[in-house]
């Protein structure tokens, strides 16, 4: 998940640069909320272990 968190942040970023507004936003959003759903994955995923392992 984040690999493609990473993949839209990089074609947010060439958008961008190329002028294409709409699309570097809407690549940037979808970055972000594949980011956030990542952390809260991870976080939940690390809460599990500590939890287990007691």
């Amino acid at each position: 998940m984040l690999y493609w968190a990473l993949v839209f942040f990089v074609v947010a970023i060439i958008a961008g640069v190329f002028g294409f507004g709409g699309i570097a936003s809407a690549s940037a959003g979808i970055a972000q909320i594949l980011f956030f759903i990542f952390l809260a994955l991870f976080v939940a995923t690390l809460i599990v272990r500590l939890v287990r392992k007691v």
